[in-house]
């Protein structure tokens, strides 16, 4: 066994592993079907219809339908908890209207990304061999779960308890990363749109306060989501409050933040421009340019 199949075997086993550690702590005193908890039949589906898309797109040999699938993913384990749960309350349905809203916004965005772009560089080599291309189908699925881990919580759990400051809280918090992810997508789009900027970098609108305000949202309205968890949280479940921590780690460690920081060096790097925008433009947190 190579080291590349040996990474993808590891890879595909570790995820299915902490997926399932994760649906059994957050299965902690919530609903149940037929002696099955909600939660972690959530889980399982969340792992399943990533495999299942995983085969017509292996046989073509296209990652088009990557993204969208996380989102279906989002959607399908979001209306499957709903369905599933013995009862619900306003912060429940809350949750389940913004888990809905933020994947349909987010899935439509990314699949009219790609479809302009014509494919995902991130899978040029991946997707040429199918133990590789299974294993990032098969993370995707366990990035569903760890990110909606805290909404599925709230959504399954038997405790049901009145919205006070701290959902408020939470809320607002929701929000205003929501906002920010919409309006920092919406004004990189247009500025891509427009000829006049290709081969350029945007250092406009939100972009001139952040380098990547759209993940700064995306951190932003998982920790929202995670505030309004905590007062119906018990036991094992507190294990799902992993879900901003994590969405916190993907971006500014593993995929996102270094893969574009990387790509911009390499293609701008040598402008001074740029030198000057990277040196008074915090990599994160939105906050005046120096």
């Amino acid at each position: 066994m190579d080291e590349t199949t040996r990474r993808s075997v590891l890879g595909i086993a570790g995820a299915v592993v902490v997926g399932a550690l994760v649906a059994l702590a957050g299965s902690d005193g919530g609903s149940s079907v037929g002696g099955v908890a909600v939660f972690a039949i959530c889980a399982a589906v969340a792992f399943v219809i990533n495999w299942l898309v995983f085969i017509p797109s292996n046989a073509a040999r296209t990652e088009k339908y990557y993204d969208l699938t996380g989102s279906v993913t989002y959607l399908t384990v979001t209306l499957l908890a709903v369905a599933l749960s013995e009862t619900l309350d306003l912060r429940a349905g809350i949750v389940a209207v913004m888990v809905i809203v933020w994947a349909l916004r987010l899935g439509t965005f990314l699949f009219l990304r790609i479809r302009r772009a014509g494919s995902d560089t991130r899978f040029d080599e991946i997707k040429t061999s199918p133990l590789r291309f299974f294993a990032a189908w098969t993370i995707q699925g366990l990035w569903v779960l760890l990110t909606a881990a805290a909404a599925l919580a709230i959504i399954t759990t038997s405790v049901r308890r009145d919205l006070g400051w701290l959902a408020y809280t939470g809320i607002v918090v929701w929000v205003v990363g929501f906002a920010i992810e919409v309006v920092a997508d919406r004004q990189k789009s247009l500025f891509k749109l427009d000829p006049s900027n290709e081969r350029r970098f945007i250092a406009t609108g939100l972009w001139a306060w952040s380098r990547h305000p759209n993940y700064f949202g995306e951190i932003t309205l998982w920790t929202g989501m995670a505030l309004l968890a905590i007062p119906v949280l018990s036991g094992w479940q507190w294990v799902v409050l992993v879900s901003p921590l994590f969405v916190t780690l993907l971006l500014t460690r593993i995929s996102g933040i270094p893969m574009l920081e990387a790509k911009a060096d390499e293609r701008w790097g040598d402008e001074p421009e740029y030198r000057q925008y990277k040196a008074s433009t915090p990599v994160l947190i939105p906050w005046p340019p120096r």
